[in-house]
């Protein structure tokens, strides 16, 4: 029996983050990343092989740089030393150089781990190159920015770079599972938390393709929702529970959003006289004009928009003016404005197709940009395919590159529908041209 009274207390365990439990301690554990981990790929092969080498893993955050570099060490049986670049120096790289020493004279091997290596400035990169050359250690960094602007050439040539995707929303629905499972370890049936399907899919929708953020997220529901006696976490209790998602409105004054409502609404409804007349009213009752101003931008940007977009070009040189003039002639051209936007043809079909695309990209926020679509500016972004196949629209018949795709695979969502008012009768046209080219171009590759 132990003599440590509390070693059987679970009160006085210490505590150890959800995210730390449930990092992995094999290759099989790992979530994501199966184009370099799956059968004889790339970084699969480079475990096998027994035989470790330089690299750099360029992805987003939480999407398991610092897991995998751990994981190499532990496969090769190296010792681990992690250095911040944001938090580190060139004294830390001595320190990491002297422990390597040590580790070589007893016959083993060491692996540096720079994690966001492009903090490093080219002083400190350069610190550690020499023993990246002569083998003393194996430099694994890991960075979300571009390495080909990021890091040193000379660094560059001598890593290989391994990019790492954001996790789709299966996998990070696979990781919401094995999370609640962590959680429920040594719980009694009564006391286990459950996770809604609807819940699972707006935690990996939110997380965006970032593991420590829905790790992170899932421990902070559950443990709201243990601490509320409840049992179970749905889409409302997260909506509770992630108050950051909450927007909070300041209400003010009431009779004041009332006049700014019907200012608003008599714009929207092509009456000049009581746009101008609630108007005068603000600017009465001691409105701020810069707030004015603002406001008539919005408007005309809503409930205008392309149907005819001088009418925001107006609003904007209304504010200017009265940056630039004051009181009163600044107010004539806000004036100004509203009548012109008043009696300008209205459509909201921007505002429409704005909110449609926010929702839509909130909800598909992880999926990757076509190779075809994405810069290519360095040779090692040329290796890996970025640009190849893309079609120069100006070299094209009508300047227009029918049937070319420009949403990520899998993807063909509508939101912009132009009216049939104003310029927008046009735009209108123009489209439907456009997607007779198209038509007529996947009907000659069939």
């Amino acid at each position: 029996m132990s003599n440590d009274l509390f070693a059987a207390d679970p009160a006085h365990r210490p505590y150890v983050p959800l995210a730390e439990r449930l990092r992995p301690r094999t290759l099989a554990d790992v979530v994501g990343q199966s184009h370099l981990l799956g059968p004889d790929k790339p970084l699969r092969v480079a475990f096998e092989s027994g035989r470790p080498h330089s690299m750099i893993f360029w992805g987003p955050p939480g999407v398991g740089k610092t897991t995998l570099a751990r994981l190499m060490a532990d496969g090769f049986d190296a010792q681990f030393i992690a250095i911040s670049a944001v938090l580190g120096g060139v004294k830390d790289i001595r320190d990491a150089v002297t422990v390597a020493q040590v580790a070589q004279g007893q016959g083993r091997r060491t692996i540096l781990f720079v994690d966001e290596v492009h903090r490093f400035n080219k002083a400190q990169q350069d610190a550690f190159l020499p023993y990246v050359e002569s083998g003393l250690f194996t430099f694994i960094g890991a960075t979300t920015e571009n390495p080909s602007f990021e890091v040193n050439s000379a660094l560059l040539s001598r890593a290989r770079v391994y990019v790492l995707q954001s996790l789709t929303a299966d996998e990070l629905q696979q990781l919401v599972d094995r999370a609640v499972q962590a959680l429920n370890e040594g719980l009694q049936e009564g006391e286990a938390i459950r996770v809604e399907p609807d819940a699972r899919e707006q935690l990996a929708a939110w997380a965006d393709g970032d593991a420590r953020r829905l790790i992170s997220a899932v421990e902070v529901v559950a443990e709201s929702a243990q601490a509320a006696g409840r049992d179970t976490v749905d889409a409302a209790w997260l909506e509770i529970s992630l108050s950051q998602n909450l927007r909070r409105f300041d209400k003010g004054g009431d009779a004041f959003y009332d006049q700014i409502s019907a200012l608003h609404k008599s714009v929207r409804g092509s009456n000049p006289d009581a746009a101008l007349y609630w108007f005068c009213r603000m600017i009465d009752g001691g409105a701020d004009p810069k707030y004015l101003a603002r406001r008539l931008v919005r408007m005309a940007v809503e409930d205008i928009g392309l149907a005819d977009p001088r009418a925001t070009d107006l609003a904007v040189n209304g504010a200017d003016i009265y940056e630039r003039l004051g009181s009163p002639e600044g107010e004539l051209a806000l004036a100004q404005a509203v009548v012109y936007m008043a009696c300008a043809a209205k459509s909201n079909a921007v505002y429409n197709a704005y909110n449609q695309a926010r929702k839509f990209a909130a909800e598909h926020g992880s999926a990757p940009v076509p190779i075809h679509l994405r810069n290519a500016p360095t040779k090692l972004m040329k290796q890996l395919g970025h640009g190849k196949a893309y079609r120069y629209a100006h070299d094209e018949p009508h300047g227009y590159a029918a049937g070319e795709q420009y949403f990520p695979d899998g993807l063909k969502p509508s939101f912009y529908r132009p009216t049939d008012r104003g310029l927008e009768a046009k735009i209108q046209q123009k489209l439907a041209f456009l997607r007779e080219l198209d038509a007529q171009e996947r009907a000659k590759n069939r």
